[in-house]
Order: C-alpha cells, then structure tokens, then sequence
C-alpha cells in the first residue's frame, strides 16, 4: 500500500471539494472550541465551589450530640433479651455539649501524622440585642490563629481583621446581622447566652460568606471571649475540627475517631453530600454535551463524504481499474475523515483556549467570595488531550461507513451504467 499517493489522492479529493471541506472543520473546530470552553468553566466553577466548601468545612468534626442513650438499662437485662421491647418517653443522655477532655486529645490528635492541624471551637446558641432589637444567632468561640490556618476565614472579613479578636470581648458579626441591627465597626452590641448570662461585646468586623442564612445569624470571637461569656472554664468546648492531608480518607479517619474517643464525629463527605453530588451531575453535563457537539459534527463530516462518493464514482471506478484495491480506496476516504478531523481538531483547541482565556478575564464578583474576581477556568491539559483524540475519534468513524461503501464499488457496473 503506497500511503503518500493515498494520501495525494485524498488531498486531491478535499481541494475538489473545498468548500464541503472547509464547512466539515469548521464544524469539528466548534465543536472542539465549546467543548473545552465548557469543560474547563465547569471545572473550574466545580473547583470553585469545593474550594469555598472545603476552606469552610473541617473534613473531620468531633462533637458531641444530645441523644437518647444507644443501650437502655432494659436492653441490657437477660430477662428481656429475647422479647420486643417498647420504650416511651426516653430521656437524652445528660452529658451535655461539652468535649470531656478536650485538651489532651487535642494534643494527642495533633501527633497524628495523618492531620496537618486541629482547631478547637465553642458553638453557642445566644440573642443578640442591640437597643429595641433582639435577634437570635450563633456565636463561635474560634483559636484565632489555627482556625485562619485550617479555613482561611480572614478572605470573608470584608470590614476589620480576624486577629482583631485578639482584644477582650470584641466580635466579628455576619453582614446580614450587621444590617438588620444597624451596626457598624466600632459599635457595642450585647450578647445573651441561653443559660442568661449577659455580655457587652466590641464589633471589630464584618463578615460576608454570601449565604444568607448564615451571614443573618453567624459570629466570631476569640474562644477566651465565648467562654467567659458562657460562664464556663478554660478547657470548655464544644467542636473539634481536623483538616487531614489526604481528605479521601476522611470517612476512615472518623470512624476510627469515634471508637477511640467516643464521640460523635461526622467527615466533609457526609456533611456535604448533596453539594458533592451536584459538582458529578455539572461534570457529567459538560461532558456530554460536549460529546453530542462532536456527535453532531460527525454527522456532517458522514454526509459531506457519502455526497463525494456519489460524485466521485467515476473516479473510484477509475482508480480500481487502474489497480486500487478496496482496501486501498477505504484509505483514502479514511484519510479524508482523519484530515479534516485533524484540521478541525487543531484550529479546535486553539480557539477553545482563545476562549476560555477571554472567560477567565471577565469580572465575576460573588458575595460568597470576595476574592474571586474573574470568572473561573480550569486550564487542565487533559480537557484539550481528549477534545482532541475525541474528534480523531469521531470524525475516522464518521468517515469509515462511506469509506467501506467506496471500497465495495464494481468498476465494471460503473463503465457500463456510462
């Protein structure tokens, strides 16, 4: 088989047909072009959100749940072993929220090679009140510095800083709350707790995560300040949160958590199941729409050649008599499909990154992150390696039905239908 005269014959063909050829790559450079403008938004809108999810979510939480009892004194009876027992009006267990022993296993979880750092928290129900107005929210007690290292909670301070809570009662207040009470940096606002205490706290800040919810209701102070505030000790709290370096194993690690120190603990996966399951179906949309553009594409590239075949017939049936075997005219018209595909592929990628180029510079502020101000890409060379294997892919299929057809042309027939 003579692979460069093939190859002169199928750019023969393509130049005899330019036009046809030149609508053909441009459909495939569309639909490379979208594909990977719309894989890499995806992607990068997808690492967006889980970078806001994971900077704010611990990817193990220790605490400890107001429950029922697991084992009931009748359970644990021989007498009523084997009987169906009904239970009413059953009782939490009264250990309340606080970590018994939080300290030590603090220290002892900060020797884990498998956790890059701890962070201690006070999570407690109070009001706010500030003249007339009374609002109900949550204060979190946080240890200022392994809290901005874990969470980066200073990007959602859009007024003052996150060490300001290094002074004595001061309080960085959501911007939602900060607005229904009229309140700026620098204004006192006071604080009841549940159990009644009373304290009069210093806003040194404001923060904006661009949840409404919590924006209404959330605020931070120093974990010194929430459980003075709270009437409780120094070794008083209520959260233990662990960021690990490989968070994959996050489920693992919180079960192991809680046989050792028995307590409840819960990891990024599970608190954040729904939001996981939204980045697969984004994903999974990108991708097939993608692969519907090149499908789409392929359907033309098919059409353009079954249309040369039938013009060409005479050449076919000219090329056979002159020696071209079958197999030697499906190349040819595989090569076509490949050429285009090629072409289309190639001018593809470049116009895909000339357009995502264009997207990552377009101005994209959100409340829910201050520090994004354009729009986000994910410039991954992989999305470019299978936009442009698929093409290949694609278009060499598109072009082998036709391609099989041509070679089973009978010059003879073809001579005598003349």
């Amino acid at each position: 088989m003579n692979y460069k005269l093939i190859l002169n014959i199928a750019l023969h063909l393509l130049r005899a047909r330019l036009k046809q050829t030149i609508v053909a790559a441009i459909g495939v450079t569309f639909s490379i072009a979208m594909f990977i403008s719309l894989v890499s938004f995806m992607n990068g809108l997808n690492d967006l959100l889980n970078g806001l999810m994971l900077n704010r979510t611990p990817h193990v939480r220790l605490y400890n749940e107001i429950k029922p009892t697991a084992n009931q004194p009748i359970d644990l009876s021989n007498r009523y072993k084997n009987t169906t027992n009904f239970i009413r009006s059953v009782k939490p267990k009264d250990r309340g929220k606080s970590i018994y022993n939080g300290i030590p296993i603090i220290k002892a979880l900060k020797e884990d090679k498998r956790i890059i750092d701890v962070a201690p928290k006070v999570v407690a129900p109070v009001f706010f009140n500030s003249g007339t107005i009374e609002i109900s929210g949550v204060v979190n007690g946080i240890a200022i510095l392994a809290e901005e290292k874990l969470f980066q909670t200073s990007d959602y301070i859009i007024e003052g800083k996150i060490t300001d809570l290094v002074q004595n009662n001061s309080i960085i207040i959501g911007k939602g709350l900060a607005d229904k009470m009229l309140l700026i940096v620098g204004d006192r606002i006071k604080v009841t707790t549940s159990k009644g205490n009373l304290a009069t706290l210093k806003v040194v800040g404001i923060s904006q995560i661009g949840i409404a919810e919590i924006d209404d209701t959330m605020s931070y102070t120093s974990l010194d300040t929430a459980q003075k505030m709270l009437g409780e000790a120094t070794n008083y709290i209520t959260d233990i949160q662990i960021k690990l370096y490989d968070m994959a194993s996050a489920p693992v690690v919180a079960k192991e958590l809680q046989a050792t120190y028995q307590l409840d603990t819960i990891d990024y996966q599970t608190a954040n199941s729904q939001f996981e399951t939204g980045s697969s179906v984004r994903t999974i949309i990108s991708y097939a729409v993608g692969i519907v553009l090149l499908i789409v594409a392929g359907f033309g590239i098919y059409n353009i050649l079954n249309m040369m075949i039938y013009e060409k017939m005479d050449s076919i049936a000219i090329l056979k008599a002159t020696g071209f075997s079958g197999n030697d005219v499906k190349w040819i018209f595989v090569s076509l499909s490949i050429i285009i595909g090629l072409a289309g592929g190639i001018f593809g990628l470049i116009f895909g990154f000339i357009f995502t180029s264009i997207i990552d510079v377009i101005p994209f502020e959100t409340a829910a992150s201050p520090t994004v101000k354009t729009d986000p890409i994910n410039f991954n060379t992989l999305y470019y390696i299978i936009g442009i294997v698929f093409a290949l892919f694609t278009t060499t299929i598109a072009g082998l039905f036709p391609a099989l057809k041509a070679s089973k042309v009978d010059p003879v027939e073809i001579i005598r239908g003349k």
